[in-house]
């Protein structure tokens, strides 16, 4: 039974991967749950099968582990308020738009159309050179006084002008 459980979570993490990799964002959605779906036949498969975790009703030895369930049950917590505020993000964009497509982001694209690369630089290249005087305190640590840190209006200081 664990085979097929972890073959069910495989197939729904790959379904679902497929789908949010897709330009439409109801497929993302579906997608997004999907995974979710899978994420929680693989936390419930992990735990080992027993009676209840009640006091007094048998060997503590034979008891289900809670913790899988508990886990499982934050999951579908969780995917449903994602799932909620991306149908909230989906249908803002529907109004906007009239499509459910996801656009390129604009300097992707410029970016891309360009066609150039970085320009790789090194370590000393990015920061000033600094002499082994500096770099035992930071700058910001030499001035710092817990007196002046906190400084508060004084009485005779007219704030409101």
């Amino acid at each position: 039974m664990n085979v097929v459980l972890a073959a069910t979570a495989g197939f729904l993490f790959a379904a679902g991967t497929y789908l949010v990799l897709q330009r439409k964002l109801s497929r993302i959605i579906i997608g997004i749950g999907l995974m979710g779906h899978g994420a929680n036949i693989l936390l419930v498969s992990s735990g080992r099968r027993g009676t209840p975790p009640l006091i007094g009703k048998g060997d503590p030895s034979d008891f289900a582990d809670p913790l899988p369930q508990a886990l499982t049950l934050t999951a579908i917590v969780i995917s449903f308020g994602v799932t909620a505020l991306l149908l909230a993000f989906a249908y803002r964009s529907w109004l906007l738009t009239a499509d459910d497509e996801v656009g390129d982001d604009l300097e992707d694209r410029a970016i891309a159309f360009e066609g150039r690369d970085d320009q790789e630089i090194s370590d000393e290249q990015a920061r000033p050179h600094l002499d082994a005087d500096d770099m035992a305190e930071p700058d910001h640590m030499l001035d710092y006084d817990t007196e002046d840190s906190m400084s508060t209006p004084d009485a005779d200081t007219d704030v409101a002008e």
